[in-house]
């Protein structure tokens, strides 16, 4: 109990939000949870305001939990970036919460696949240009509510957006573009842009 209020109904932090999205993406690699749970999970860690809803989505999760707000480390960094890379055959997830961001430059490896999710984070910025490709072709998931999106694309590098639904005066300024040709790497973007903006530019522009 502190000040009266019980220690279940405090409210929680992007920080600590974070922390609990690591814990689900730890109980993909164990084997606990799969994709689509780890998806619905995520969703309400993120929207959670007190410890007891962001307790419920480790609730069944054995040796998981979020005690007393102690919390140093973990699987994610703050700015929702993974720690560690993803095991082979998941996706790398980015998350970012309410004003925080997602950021990658200078050198990193980029997996097959990708999900990216923000919602009325401060700003997504992907630098791909000195990263490390694993594939030819990556698959970037969006799912992004407010805010704006950046991909710096290499030189040489081809986009495609067929299956990127924007809605609600979403906007897309893809620079780099398919062209007539399959560069190398291919991303391929999909999933949902919402209230948010996605900008894609080559190292130049």
């Amino acid at each position: 109990m502190v000040n009266g209020v019980s220690s279940r109904e405090l409210r929680v932090s992007d920080a600590e939000r974070e922390h609990v999205v690591g814990l689900l993406q730890k109980a993909i690699g164990m084997g606990l949870l799969t994709l689509e749970e780890f998806t619905d999970r995520t969703d309400v860690a993120l929207s959670s305001r007190t410890r007891a809803e962001l307790n419920v989505v480790l609730a069944d999760l054995p040796g998981m939990r979020h005690p007393e707000m102690r919390v140093r480390g973990g699987q994610w960094g703050r700015s929702g970036v993974q720690d560690r890379p993803p095991l082979p055959g998941e996706p790398m997830v980015l998350s970012s919460g309410v004003g925080s961001s997602i950021n990658r430059t200078g050198y990193w490896r980029v997996p097959r696949s990708m999900k990216i999710r923000s919602k009325w984070g401060s700003g997504v910025n992907l630098d791909f240009t000195e990263a490390e490709f694993e594939h030819d072709q990556v698959d970037i998931r969006l799912d992004v509510t407010g805010g704006a999106v950046t991909l710096k694309l290499p030189a040489g590098a081809s986009v495609t957006l067929a299956d990127l639904d924007t809605r609600l005066g979403a906007s897309v300024n893809d620079k780099v573009g398919y062209q007539g040709r399959l560069g190398t790497p291919h991303l391929v973007i999909s999933g949902d842009l919402s209230m948010a903006a996605l900008t894609i530019k080559g190292p130049r522009r």
